[in-house]
């Protein structure tokens, strides 16, 4: 069961393939990393919540400045990014993640929902853009996709890189 959702109503839902298979799902993502990028403390600790309840390990930071400083190390499996955050925006944290080489997966949350929004947010280099509110169940679904996409990208390149030295084997 998905904890309760304060956001949008159906978050409590289960999706169509049934606990069986959700289960499945999380045991193939167990123990990955999120950091969530989110000003709002109900939002942030709802995520937190039902993502830790996933089986992952989730980091909070509240403001686009803890969030760029936590996430820059590229450590993460995934980051869920505000767009409207104090200090600097969530676009600004994407673009700085992008231009410092971070290909850490970025699904960007936001209230911003025209299509010119999104549009932008996934032009400075998100991956994913959901609007709030939401539910859930899509923002896991989303989210697990991501995690497997950025699982199969590293399982195939075969390129080793130690700062700015990459070693690519079949050249």
């Amino acid at each position: 069961r998905f904890p309760q959702s304060p956001l949008a109503p159906g978050g409590t839902l289960p999706c169509r393939a049934g606990k069986r298979r959700r289960m499945q799902l999380a045991e193939c993502h167990m123990g990955r990393k999120i950091l969530i990028i989110e000003d709002d403390a109900e939002t942030a600790g709802y995520l937190s919540r039902g993502l830790s309840q996933e089986g992952h390990s989730v980091e909070q930071a509240t403001n686009g400045q803890d969030g760029l400083y936590r996430a820059i190390d590229g450590s993460f499996d995934l980051i869920i990014l505000d767009r409207m955050l104090p200090g600097i925006d969530g676009l600004s944290v994407l673009r700085a993640l992008r231009a410092a080489k971070i290909e850490t997966p970025v699904l960007i949350l936001s209230a911003l929902a025209s299509v010119g929004d999104r549009i932008e947010g996934l032009e400075c280099g998100s991956d994913d853009y959901l609007v709030k509110p939401f539910s859930f169940a899509e923002l896991l679904a989303r989210a697990n996709a991501l995690l497997r996409r950025s699982e199969a990208r590293v399982a195939t390149d075969p390129r080793f890189t130690v700062g700015d030295l990459v070693i690519d084997p079949l050249s």
